[in-house]
């Protein structure tokens, strides 16, 4: 997915008329003090970290000036800052606005319905898992016509709108609808909508676009998102490769079973850190250029899961074996493999022979792949 930063889902939001704060955007504090002195941004303003993470309120990613000077401390205490594990590079400086009320909406799409759904709450401005989901009001949207007129109107009355404010929400649900369908978004969400006398006005934006229709917007084809720079890398190579926080890296093919491996690892009291789904694949340089992007993540211990079907086992674990040849003796690390069906038995003999712990067992494989990463073996 491409996820959009802030200031690049408000620039969304006004090419297809949502009405957004007034601000710009600004990667250094002499940047910032400049938008402020000359007017380009109205004063007093909020200063906000332009990173992907939530809760950036809380987490001292959000800060006021009411001068220049102001502004450009807040610049410099927010650029540079490390938040959950993004480093702030740019930030947003928008006019500080007089809020009366905060809503939530966002448009996505509903995998089990497989048609979008426009999500209301009059409860605005907090993490929308944290609030009672009686205060959701979630209506399946046909693809088709779009939004009707009788569930902008539902919106309305969930929000307690009426004459030129449900008027003004009519308008902005039109524009949400229009940039979800055109921009071939998965999510576009408004936290909070806010109202600033009698208009709607979106103080933030949240914006995925699916990557698969990327083809169709070269705009947005070089942005870089939360991917590491691993993951940069595996995208550029077309892998599946997601970098996560645990220790045990994952090998498995087919995204049912990576999943499902992920689970059975946080069964034993395991911690799956980066996952690499081969898919069908069963060329050993794939496998290989796979197993040496895994390695630079430096796990404790790697556990390969496969299933051979289309994929066979035996050119998997040639491709493993080839790889392991290639990681310098002072990075490797513990691996453990499970494999199962097409050409087991020569993949097994492969690995062991090479000095590799395979098994066709699932539970004992992933017992010993913990306990390697815990140091216990």
């Amino acid at each position: 997915m491409v996820k959009l930063a802030e200031w690049r889902g408000k620039e969304l939001f006004r090419r297809y008329g949502v009405p957004v704060p007034q601000g710009q955007v600004a990667r250094s504090p002499d940047e910032a003090e400049e938008l402020v002195r000359t007017g380009a941004v109205p004063l007093p303003c909020v200063v906000k970290a332009q990173v992907l993470a939530g809760g950036r309120g809380k987490g001292g990613a959000v800060r006021f000036a009411n001068t220049p000077a102001e502004a450009r401390a807040a610049a410099e205490a927010t650029l540079g800052l490390d938040f959950k594990g993004e480093t702030v590079k740019e930030i947003l400086l928008e006019e500080k606005l007089a809020i009366g009320h905060e809503y939530y909406v966002s448009l996505t799409l509903d995998r089990n319905l497989r048609v979008p759904i426009l999500i209301a709450s009059a409860q605005g401005g907090v993490e929308i898992e944290t609030v009672d989901d009686k205060a959701i009001d979630r209506q399946p949207v046909h693809p088709f016509p779009g939004l009707a007129a009788y569930e902008k109107r539902r919106a309305a009355k969930l929000f307690g709108l009426s004459g030129p404010t449900a008027r003004s929400l009519d308008l902005l649900l039109d524009s949400l609808w229009r940039a979800f369908n055109q921009e071939d978004a998965d999510l576009i969400e408004i936290n909070p909508l806010a109202l600033v006398g009698d208009r709607l006005i979106a103080l933030d934006a949240k914006v995925v676009i699916e990557d698969d229709a990327v083809f169709r917007h070269p705009e947005y084809a070089e942005i870089r998102d939360d991917r590491t720079p691993l993951e940069e890398i595996a995208r550029e190579k077309d892998i599946a490769f997601v970098q996560l926080s645990g220790n045990i890296g994952v090998i498995a093919n087919g995204a049912g079973l990576t999943m499902a491996t992920l689970d059975v690892l946080k069964e034993f009291g395991g911690d799956p850190g980066v996952f690499l789904d081969l898919g069908g694949t069963d060329d050993p340089k794939k496998v290989t250029e796979a197993f040496l992007l895994m390695a630079q993540a430096k796990p404790k211990a790697v556990f390969l899961n496969i299933f051979g079907g289309v994929t066979r086992c035996d050119t998997v674990a040639t491709g493993l074996v080839e790889a392991m040849r290639q990681v310098p003796a002072a990075d490797r690390f513990p691996l453990v493999a499970r494999i199962r069906g097409n050409n087991e038995k020569e993949g097994i003999e492969i690995l062991r022979a090479a000095g590799i712990t395979a098994t066709p067992g699932l539970k004992e494989s992933a017992q010993a792949v913990v306990a390697a990463a815990q140091g216990r073996a």
